[in-house]
């Protein structure tokens, strides 16, 4: 007769009360897994509490003031003439984050056009000088109509006559934007040339953002160390139908680059391949004109410290700092603006903590890995928390 069997027996006879008994129901589940029984939990239920102990340092403020290049306060309502963008933080609420983490400046990628733009530029910018930049956005809903490309490069000087400091051009590109004839819009179509140029000769940055991470174009399965991300988001998986891979977005974008060496071009999330820092490095040697920030990619990089640091010295006067900060109320939980999200950017970079969360609590979304600090000295510090930033665009210290 077996435990199991023992325990039974006694639950019908004289210990009626034992299977009733918190102690004895613990005792038969041991029993089970013993004898081959699983327990079963759900991935998403699972949160390992780590039993590695070692030195944290939570960083408070940053060493250096900070320019946040990529965070988003405003979304096009894509009205035809840009009005009723929608801004998800007052710059009080905005300036009160600002203060206590020694953030000098947040620039809003997302700042759309005409009366769109002037909507943020004129209560953020103008309202709090230096503490605000607004970018302005392509017109992408017109790309179909006749004479576009000269439209889309007047539109760009206009705003920045209006004070834009930057183009912010979104994966719209490549992946959205589609042609008469329902094709997808490639990255390096020549009807935007007259856009890149005018960037050039006005002197200001083009904020890229082309393509996902490389996961995403693969299949959502098992092998796939993203796939609790795109199990949760299904949408943002761009694996077959009519999507290029993910190789033929970075090739049409750096046919771009190549065809304008005179546009200064920053690849948003470290290039959009974080994974693979050989070959951005192989993009960094042969563009002079592109430059890389870190938002939203800490969890790659801090995966690879040694790596992510030979490069940081090799390329230091060409990384910056980004967030892709979204204040509350947007299903973008590993980016919401906030003090947890800039102490855990100041730990990766001013620390070499081991194995702490790349994300604010509860699991880090976009895969179950922890990260390393990568410690760097207060000489990189100043060129990636500001340094580079005010010289690409001529800030005011």
């Amino acid at each position: 007769m077996n435990r199991r069997e023992i325990l039974a027996r006694l639950a019908g006879g004289a210990a009626v009360g034992l299977a009733a008994n918190p102690l004895s129901a613990q005792t038969d589940s041991l029993s089970e897994r013993r004898t081959g029984g699983k327990m079963p939990l759900e991935l998403e239920d699972f949160v390992p509490k780590s039993m590695l102990h070692v030195e944290e340092h939570i960083v408070e403020r940053s060493k250096f003031p900070v320019v946040d290049v990529h965070t988003h306060w405003s979304f096009s309502a894509k009205s035809p003439d840009g009005s009723g963008l929608k801004f998800s933080a007052t710059p009080e609420e905005l300036l009160a984050v600002m203060d206590r983490r020694n953030i000098r400046t947040l620039i809003n990628v997302t700042g759309g056009y005409d009366k769109g733009f002037l909507e943020s530029h004129n209560q953020y910018d103008l309202a709090h000088p230096g503490r605000f930049i607004t970018l302005t956005e392509p017109q992408w809903h017109r790309a179909n109509e006749p004479g576009y490309a000269k439209m889309q490069a007047d539109s760009v000087e206009r705003e920045v006559s209006r004070g834009a400091k930057g183009l912010k051009v979104l994966k719209t590109l490549g992946l959205f934007l589609r042609n008469t004839d329902g094709t997808l819009v490639k990255v390096d179509d020549k009807r935007f040339d007259p856009m890149w140029e005018v960037c050039g000769a006005k002197k200001i940055p083009v904020f890229m953002h082309v393509g996902d991470p490389e996961a995403f174009f693969l299949p959502i399965d098992k092998t796939n160390e993203r796939f609790e991300e795109l199990n949760n988001h299904p949408d943002w998986s761009f694996h077959g139908k009519d999507f290029p891979s993910f190789m033929e977005i970075m090739e049409a974008r750096n046919r771009v680059i190549t065809r304008h060496p005179k546009t200064q071009f920053i690849l948003l999330h470290w290039g959009n391949n974080a994974e693979n820092l050989g070959l951005v490095a192989q993009w960094m040697e042969k563009f002079p004109n592109i430059y890389v920030e870190l938002a939203a990619r800490i969890g790659e990089l801090g995966r690879a410290p040694r790596t992510t640091r030979k490069f940081i010295e090799r390329y230091q006067d060409r990384c910056m700092f980004g967030t892709d900060a979204i204040p509350k109320g947007y299903n973008v939980p590993q980016q919401i603006f906030g003090d947890d999200l800039y102490k855990i950017y100041y730990r990766f970079l001013e620390t070499q903590d081991e194995y702490f969360d790349y994300a604010p609590a509860p699991v880090p979304p976009q895969g179950r890995w922890r990260i390393y600090g990568l410690g760097l000295p207060d000489s990189i510090l100043k060129k990636i928390y500001h340094g580079n930033i005010d010289r690409v665009m001529r800030l005011p210290a």
